[in-house]
């Protein structure tokens, strides 16, 4: 998701060796690859970041209200000219965050910038324990599935997977 970086691993290594029932530490690294495919693969399919991290979005400065491209927002810490981060002053722009966690930005005196590079956090746990069981669940499975079909197609995630990360689905039109 735009601006935020790469997924951080959703589940242990040491839940993924317990799931898959890898004894020795021999596996680790090819599992530790399938945490952080199925922790991104889980994130592009429900549409929102999971674990909280900072993000920096480039965004048009146009005066309207510009909504952010990544959910849950947490906070929106500044706005700045994104040219070497010159802070935009608090009085030339406004934020929100609404009820179901999208965050907006309107510029309204953007100093002849056309872009801005808007700062904050978004994600919906602090920390992998934070996260809800039926998306870790959802992690878990998908990396034993991986790990099970490595060597062949894996094809799509299974439909149990797909139905635990669903509730937390979020769709947008535009």
């Amino acid at each position: 998701m735009g601006g935020a970086g790469a997924a951080p691993p959703i589940v242990s290594i040491t839940e993924a060796q317990a799931y898959v029932r890898i004894e020795t530490g021999e596996e680790e690294a090819v599992l530790a690859g399938l945490i952080r495919t199925a922790s991104a693969i889980c994130e592009s399919f429900i549409n929102q970041l999971v674990i909280a991290r900072d993000f920096a979005i480039d965004m048009p400065s146009s005066g309207q209200w510009e909504r952010l491209p990544l959910t849950p927002v947490q906070s929106i810490t500044g706005v700045d000219t994104g040219d070497g981060g010159t802070p935009i002053d608090s009085a030339a722009y406004s934020t929100d965050i609404d009820s179901s966690g999208d965050g907006w930005v309107r510029v309204v005196a953007p100093d002849g910038a056309r872009r801005v590079r808007v700062l904050g956090s978004a994600g919906i746990a602090v920390d992998e324990n934070g996260v809800p069981e039926p998306i870790r669940q959802g992690v878990i499975r998908l990396v034993a599935h991986l790990f099970s079909s490595r060597d062949g197609d894996g094809g799509e995630p299974p439909a149990a997977v797909t139905a635990l990360w669903r509730p937390y689905r979020r769709m947008r039109l535009s």
